[in-house]
């Protein structure tokens, strides 16, 4: 894909085959039941539309994470996912994101439009169409921005609530669009958080950004459930002294100097998603216990791994899965930093939207 962070966020993939994600989608016992409750949303004929404000609604931060780890405790393998579709048209991206379980199939359909900013429109658009899956009936269409901007901070949260110290004084983030917002309003949902950095190429918009965490509100000015958090901008060396660091950008190149960072802290990057970009260095990918969602798809996507790999700085049988940690088939070692980096995988937008849902 186009080098794009936020792409991740609407991105996901990877993997083979279907079964697992049903654990993580379990809870009702009975997809078609569920879709009763729900189609009163919905236009005459046709599934019930779940519109963006009935997204966060339904699901906040918090619960959307404690289902990504439900599906990773009750044995979902994410090499078992499909493998993501990315075609090239005219004006940008389209990607098609499938998954399957045993109670639900979905698929998402999101393009990447790098011109759109410029036209006054989102660079990132789709829609998730959510499955029964005995019938492959429709049970709902889903704003698809609205599923991976909470999707994306949602893994990132159940990664860094077992990686992340367990007192975060100070949480740097670089990028100022929606999945900056969501990543800081999800690690806010899994640690108290003292205070918030901003870092971001664009001053304007890191400010405004920093203004709206302070005051607690979104990007349209709606009261967020978490209150403020005194936030500021500030710049790459912020690192020093940071507890917890998210990546959310477009960036290609590494966003600072990974050496800086504590021995006892937690980087999230979720940016890169190409071989040949990266949000973070070889400094600290050599210094840092690396956990990506499945191996198979960081090796195939991952510049954040692949470039370390290829300089010899990390040895691919070094890399840790998140279900290995979740698990606690592999510990955590807090004896150095602790990076967890991301593609997105359909799966979690599977669980996700299956969440969104069954609270419909």
């Amino acid at each position: 894909m186009s080098g794009s962070g936020a792409v991740s966020a609407a991105a996901g993939n990877a993997g083979a085959g279907t079964a697992g994600a049903g654990n993580a989608a379990a809870g009702n016992s009975d997809a078609g039941n569920a879709a009763a409750g729900n189609a009163g949303a919905g236009t005459a004929g046709g599934p019930p539309w779940i519109s963006a404000e009935q997204v966060f609604g339904r699901v906040g931060f918090g619960a959307a994470a404690a289902a990504v780890r439900r599906a990773l405790e009750r044995g979902f393998d994410p090499a078992r996912d499909f493998h993501r579709g990315i075609l090239d048209v005219e004006r940008g991206q389209l990607l098609i994101m499938p998954s399957a379980s045993s109670e639900f199939v979905g698929v998402k359909i999101a393009t990447v439009a790098p011109g759109n900013p410029a036209r006054g429109r989102e660079r990132i658009q789709g829609v998730y169409l959510l499955m029964d899956a005995a019938t492959l009936s429709p049970l709902a269409l889903i704003d698809g921005a609205a599923l991976t901007t909470l999707r994306t901070p949602a893994v990132s949260a159940a990664a860094a609530e077992l990686l992340a110290p367990a007192v975060v004084e100070h949480l740097v983030v670089f990028g100022s669009g929606p999945q900056a917002w969501g990543h800081v309003e999800a690690m806010r949902a899994i640690r108290h958080v003292g205070r918030v950095t901003v870092v971001a190429r664009d001053a304007g918009r890191a400010g405004a950004f920093a203004e709206r965490l302070s005051a607690g509100v979104d990007a349209v000015g709606a009261a967020t459930g978490a209150g403020g958090v005194p936030a500021t901008v500030g710049s790459a060396s912020d690192v020093r002294n940071a507890q917890l660091i998210v990546c959310a950008t477009t960036a290609r190149t590494p966003l600072f100097d990974g050496s800086l960072v504590p021995v006892d802290s937690c980087t999230i990057a979720v940016g890169s998603h190409e071989t040949d970009a990266r949000e973070l260095d070889s400094a600290l990918i050599d210094r840092a216990q690396v956990v990506v969602e499945d191996i198979a798809v960081a090796l195939r996507e991952g510049g954040d791994v692949v470039i370390p790999i290829g300089e010899g700085v990390l040895a691919a049988d070094s890399l840790v899965t998140l279900a290995a940690i979740v698990t606690g088939a592999m510990p955590v070692d807090r004896g150095r930093p602790r990076v967890f980096t991301s593609s997105g995988m359909a799966w979690e937008d599977l669980v996700i939207a299956a969440e969104v849902y069954r609270r419909g």
